[in-house]
């Protein structure tokens, strides 16, 4: 049995999410274009290392995985950006097995609502102490959140 994929941590979700090409300067849309799918991981571990310019190693701290896993994860993003430059192909930013590491909760009874770590495993309010705690994504998280799994 294969090992489950370990959830990355990232830091950065783009607003931006496809980018396509200019065939010309009068920049014409061409729905026939081939399109590159670049995971959220994928970009988040290009950011670190070539935006932030931080170290292999820091970069796998940040994303909570081991060095190895990150050399993998940046040697495909890498490799994704440059087909899409070299063959004009379009870049779709999307998917991925990642989390933001954080989960928006409510409680039912006070009505609270509060942000935590997932990892910290949340069972009771942190204003009335009820046990009635909810993740308010509810599996539906567009952040990456994985509280509900």
């Amino acid at each position: 049995m294969a090992r489950p994929v370990k959830w990355r941590k990232v830091g950065f979700i783009p607003d931006n999410t496809y980018f396509t090409p200019c065939m010309n300067r009068g920049c014409t849309c061409n729905d026939n274009i081939k399109k590159i799918e670049l995971k959220v991981e994928e970009l988040e571990a290009i950011r670190l290392k070539d935006v932030e310019g931080l170290t292999q190693e820091e970069c796998a701290q940040k994303m909570e995985i081991s060095r190895q896993t990150f050399q993998n994860v940046i040697d495909a993003a890498r490799r994704k950006v440059a087909i899409a430059l070299v063959e004009g192909n379009a870049i779709s930013i999307q998917g991925g097995h990642y989390t933001r590491n954080i989960c928006h909760y409510k409680c039912t009874n006070c009505g609270n609502e509060f942000e935590k770590r997932f990892e910290d495993n949340i069972k009771q309010c942190n204003v009335c102490g009820s046990d009635a705690v909810k993740c308010r994504c509810q599996g539906t998280c567009s952040m990456g959140c994985n509280c509900h799994q």
